[in-house]
């Protein structure tokens, strides 16, 4: 899955794509590199962002989804948590939803019901705003994000989602201090049992940067690591922003493991 944020404030590529066919043009590229997904997002959900409007938000990715779809057949999935951004994204050709907070604002588990596209559902704790400010996991990280995505899905089936159409985040990032995260990475594999494809999205962040002591920019060799034991873990669909370089690793995971 290659990220494609149209925003101006998010925290890696922030302010890089904003014009239509700049994102676009971006957006090629990366199925080239081996996307097999194109995730856009019109609202960042870095740690402090502000939330923008539904009109501002549609009207960030709409032109993106439709010039993309008039290009390519990759699958487009929409990074939103708005029940209006989500119909008009589908509408506009989007074919799956990507919700930070698990269809949990109002409207938006009957819209996915109704739009029977692939919804990804995240584990966030609190909201991008306040999100990082002392994270706390009594029950222990790994413990809590299942318990918590377990409750979604069923959440999402009651309300008509097929399970087959679900896939899960545990939000790296997402409400968590480094250790949680790399706790978080470590015991990945408790997630399979809950029977969904795991998404993960561990590219450039803090978690990597803290631990190299690098900046965004020079965060590629930890993302890669971080993505090797990710898929060595469990994941399924990697969200990453370095497309090429992700991809010629998970072609060595796949070479071991066709052995």
């Amino acid at each position: 899955m290659g990220i494609l944020n149209v925003t101006p404030d998010s925290f890696s590529d922030g302010g890089q794509f904003l014009t239509t066919e700049d994102a676009v043009v971006h957006a090629l590229k990366m199925v080239e590199e081996g996307a097999d997904i194109i995730d856009i997002g019109g609202e960042s959900t870095r740690p402090g962002a502000d939330e923008i409007s539904v009109d501002d938000e549609i009207a960030r990715v709409l032109p993106v989804i439709e010039s993309l779809r008039r290009q390519s057949d990759v699958t487009i999935s929409v990074d939103t948590s708005k029940a209006e951004v989500m119909r008009a994204a589908v509408a506009a050709g989007a074919n799956m939803i990507n919700d930070v907070a698990a269809l949990s604002m109002d409207n938006a588990l009957e819209t996915a019901a109704e739009l029977n596209v692939s919804v990804c559902l995240m584990h966030m704790q609190g909201k991008p705003r306040t999100m990082q400010q002392s994270p706390t996991y009594e029950a222990g990280v790994v413990q809590e994000v299942k318990a918590f995505l377990a409750d979604r899905i069923e959440m999402a089936i009651s309300a008509g989602i097929n399970k087959t159409n679900l896939l899960i985040d545990p939000g790296f990032g997402f409400g968590k201090t480094l250790q949680h995260n790399y706790q978080l990475l470590a015991g990945l594999n408790a997630l399979t049992s809950l029977g969904c494809p795991i998404l993960v999205g561990l590219s450039r962040k803090s978690m990597i940067g803290n631990v190299l002591n690098t900046d965004i920019d020079d965060r590629l060799a930890g993302s890669l690591a971080a993505a090797v034991i990710a898929v060595r873990n469990g994941a399924a669909i990697l969200r990453v922003h370095d497309v090429r370089e992700t991809s010629q690793a998970v072609a060595v995971i796949n070479a071991c493991n066709d052995l």
